[in-house]
């Protein structure tokens, strides 16, 4: 047998939105347990869902996202597949009986919500933020919701446009639900707040192809709209743990680590504290700066995607090759809206968005 020989591992500070940065702890505890998870002889790729060793997996992962999240027992966590974008189907499928509902319209992925939540019902817009290309978040402290509606929909982090809800809408009773996609685990939550709390895992979580959500127990029924596929009924996942059909193993295995790796951080109360630090640091800069300028309103601004620019296209496609080029990678902004971005998810070190800025300061010294 050879001897294993030590490997050599470069890492760039990787600013992308998702697929995004996981803990280097995390990582290293994977790839020695990658041909031989706990003398099982096998990767956590290659076991069957129904075996003894995945169902301990599954179980403290869901252990562990009920304590950091001070989940309450009358909500059932659900690790399911198809990501953010297939739940925002499932939402109006498994919610619209009265086949009302409201949405907040603040960036790219609620617009896409509530497009999807169109083919199965009355989706109403009930406030938006397209009118200044999504740089706030509008007032939902009064808005016209309706006394039949199932619903009020948000996505609390828009990660291309860098927004955050600050403070949850007045909903008027009716149940919110809310994509968390992009802030989930980032800082403490009131679970109860929500009827649905749900977020794709690739940008603060874990690998792409996991969805995790977080429902309230008497809102998984058997009462679907008409037509709703087994799979995408959130009782058909609840009565079998999530294990209804073969679910995304490995990506489950990788957030069950998060999970620890957040616990053993100090928990979420210490993660915000961690996120606002870095953001201040870039957010400081950018304020001050004479050559990059932030995008969004002040009192909207998001801990994990800070979304900047130079004014000059050219300029701003130069930063992004240089930046590249010194290890900062993934800076480009959405293409719908160009400019860069800097994703400073929990696994971003404190020391990567300083020697982003100082890289900064140097560029704009030498362009402005």
């Amino acid at each position: 047998m050879r001897h294993k020989e030590e490997i050599r591992v470069s890492r760039v500070y990787n600013f992308s939105a998702g697929p995004a940065v996981l803990p280097e702890e995390v990582l290293q505890e994977a790839a020695a347990e990658m041909m031989d998870y706990k003398g099982s002889g096998m990767s956590v790729m290659e076991m069957s869902h129904r075996s003894k060793w995945f169902d301990d997996i599954i179980k403290d992962a869901e252990k562990d996202l009920r304590e950091l999240m001070n989940i309450p027992d009358n909500y059932k966590v659900l690790f399911l597949q198809g990501g953010a974008s297939q739940f925002f189907a499932e939402v109006p499928m498994n919610l619209m009986k009265n086949k009302k509902a409201g949405y907040i319209i603040t960036g790219q992925w609620a617009k896409k919500a509530f497009a999807e939540a169109k083919i199965y019902g009355d989706a109403v817009e009930l406030a938006s933020s397209a009118d200044e290309t999504f740089s706030y978040i509008p007032d939902c402290s009064d808005l016209p919701i309706t006394d039949d509606m199932d619903y009020v929909y948000i996505c609390e982090n828009n990660t291309i446009y860098g927004t955050k809800y600050k403070k949850l809408p007045n909903t008027k009773g009716k149940n919110l639900v809310a994509d968390v996609s992009s802030c989930f685990l980032s800082e403490p939550v009131d679970v109860s707040k929500y009827a649905v709390i749900y977020g794709g895992v690739q940008k603060n979580v874990g690998p792409a192809g996991v969805v995790i959500a977080i429902i309230r127990e008497d809102l998984i029924t058997d009462d679907c709209l008409p037509g709703t596929p087994t799979m995408l009924k959130w009782k058909t996942q609840a009565d079998n743990d999530s294990l209804y059909n073969t679910p995304p193993c490995y990506g489950i295995y990788i957030c069950g680590k998060v999970f620890k790796w957040l616990k053993k951080m100090g928990g979420l109360s210490v993660m915000k504290e961690r996120n606002e630090e870095k953001a201040k640091i870039l957010y400081d800069f950018l304020d001050q700066s004479k050559l990059f300028k932030g995008t969004v309103r002040k009192e909207d601004r998001s801990l994990m995607n800070v979304p900047f620019v130079t004014g000059d296209a050219e300029l701003d496609a130069k930063f992004v090759k240089e930046a590249t080029a010194a290890g900062f990678v993934n800076l480009k902004g959405h293409r719908t809206v160009g400019g860069m971005r800097a994703s400073i998810y929990n696994a971003m070190p404190k020391e990567g968005v300083e020697k982003l800025v100082e890289f900064m300061k140097k560029f704009e010294e030498e362009n402005a």
